[in-house]
């Protein structure tokens, strides 16, 4: 792929995962008195990440976790950062599904640690904090493995149609 074309998917996946992240595409969940949604977000930066490069991926992350970092918790961009940009290293060695439930597991500390910086900053005592982290943490789960599977299937359906964005 050229780097004209490289800079254009990576941006058009930014702008993806920013729309998938908007709640009128999110489906509503509850569980144990937690409500929360399933975003689909994480599948456009898997895309950009295991299409086009671990920086593509880094990118796409940053750039594409703007609008849940505005309306959810700041630090988001750096988890899905690392997100994107591990599931393109991941690529290298094992099937698309494989390299975002891997990344998901190196996310998964940083996320931890940042919710529960995040909320013990805003003065929630230890064991509310956790309270509040451990659904969102299974929600997060969740998402990662539906993207995963839907990145999977569709860079199935791109080769199998001939389509390809490496060189």
């Amino acid at each position: 792929m050229k780097k004209t074309e490289v800079l254009a998917f990576t941006a058009l996946m930014a702008a993806l995962a920013n729309v998938l992240s908007v709640p009128p595409l999110a489906i509503p969940i509850t569980f144990s008195g937690f409500e929360s949604s399933i975003h689909f977000f994480q599948l456009a930066i898997f895309l950009a990440g295991i299409l086009a490069g671990p920086w593509a991926g880094l990118v796409a992350g940053a750039v594409g976790s703007l609008y849940m970092s505005a309306t959810k918790i700041p630090f988001i961009v750096g988890g899905i950062a690392i997100l994107g940009g591990s599931a393109a290293l991941f690529a290298k060695k094992v099937r698309p599904v494989f390299a975002g439930l891997l990344a998901w597991l190196v996310q998964a500390p940083y996320t931890l640690v940042t919710d529960y910086v995040w909320f013990a900053s805003l003065g929630k005592p230890s064991a509310v904090a956790w309270a509040i982290i451990t659904p969102i943490m299974i929600t997060l789960t969740i998402e990662a493995v539906v993207c995963a599977i839907l990145a999977d299937i569709i860079i199935h359906y791109l080769k199998r149609a001939g389509i390809s964005l490496s060189p």
